[in-house]
């Protein structure tokens, strides 16, 4: 037997009535709602077999929305995000929310932030987005909307006014790295089929601008893409050689996403950390590099703000010692250069 936080004594089967004659009829605030969920919360910790007949019990509540007020949803909002930021609740039964009957009303919408916010306030951001993520709905969130609705863009617009701008960017995070694993997927299939690069430099242009990809994170892609294509010689003689034939061939198709410095230093650095990673490929990085350079991958002021600070911290002394004396014949070139502009 206990109490709500109003004095009414309840036993274990009167906990839907705590939730609709209580719950409901309470304030519309978060320590209002709060004090319930801390009734629900002890019931529940004390009688462990509640559990799951509570969590049943939330689900059926969320599938059936529509049957309450806007008040009334507010504060299941609120109950429902402070049971969650507690663990009375797990984060599945929010699967409730994707039914059609309630996204199609923008009842599931309005639900979820609401949801949020109070759980955001029990918990902080992260700590949201991780159990999201662990329970495989970090994925889903676009469809608390209708089909038409379903986008990015009107997601962020929608969450930002409720003033959940981290979940707005949680999802643009979530759905970049979906894009660019389908990407990478994309891109190993069509160097395994051989595909002409003329064909692969169309593609990823209009995937670039379809998924609004910035060019550092394809040239990123790219080398990663290119690097897994191939069957590494597992002698480092070899293996330099064969790299550079490799990278030769394909420096037309690095050299159209490297045109901007971000990109060009993204690229160092990613084939610094392969070389570093990959103990055959450390005496070919100064080769690769240079290769680069004259197939106009990378430029001179690319290479030697890498060199100066923009370097990876794996493996640095070996290969800023690689690259020493091509650096400075690049310095030295650009004080010639200098100084015979200034003598014209």
């Amino acid at each position: 037997m206990m109490r709500t936080p109003g004095g009414t004594r309840i036993d274990d089967g009167d906990r839907s009535k705590v939730t609709k004659h209580c719950v409901f009829t309470t304030e519309e605030t978060h320590s209002a709602v709060r004090s319930y969920a801390q009734v629900f919360n002890k019931l529940i910790r004390r009688y462990k077999y509640l559990e799951k007949a509570f969590e049943d019990e939330i689900k059926k509540l969320l599938l059936f929305l529509k049957a309450f007020t806007e008040s009334e949803q507010t504060k299941l909002a609120m109950l429902t995000g402070i049971l969650l930021a507690t663990g009375t609740l797990p984060p599945a039964i929010l699967t409730s929310l994707f039914s059609d009957n309630i996204v199609k009303e923008g009842i599931s919408a309005s639900f979820a932030v609401k949801m949020f916010k109070a759980w955001m306030a029990e918990k902080d951001a992260s700590a949201v987005t991780s159990a999201l993520r662990k329970a495989n709905l970090d994925k889903k969130l676009l469809e608390l909307f209708p089909a038409n609705k379903q986008n990015v863009e009107h997601f962020t617009k929608y969450f930002n006014e409720a003033g959940l701008k981290e979940l707005s960017d949680f999802l643009r995070v979530q759905q970049s790295l979906g894009t660019r694993k389908e990407l990478q997927k994309e891109l190993q299939e069509r160097l395994s089929q051989e595909c002409p690069i003329r064909e692969m430099v169309v593609y990823l242009k209009e995937e670039m601008k379809r998924n609004e990809l910035q060019e550092a994170a394809v040239i990123g892609l790219l080398w990663t893409c290119l690097m897994n294509a191939v069957e590494w010689n597992k002698k480092e003689e070899l293996v330099t050689e064969q790299a550079l034939k490799h990278l030769k061939y394909y420096s037309p198709l690095l050299a159209v996403f490297s045109t901007q410095g971000q990109s060009e230093l993204v690229l160092l650095q990613k084939v610094q950390e392969y070389c570093y990673e990959n103990i055959h490929f450390m005496k070919a990085f100064s080769k690769i590099i240079v290769l680069f350079y004259k197939a106009d991958v990378l430029s001179e002021e690319a290479i030697l703000k890498w060199y100066k600070d923009t370097h990876a911290a794996k493996g640095k002394s070996v290969f800023l010692e690689q690259m020493k004396k091509f650096v400075e014949w690049l310095q030295n070139a650009e004080e010639e250069s200098e100084s015979e502009g200034e003598e014209d």
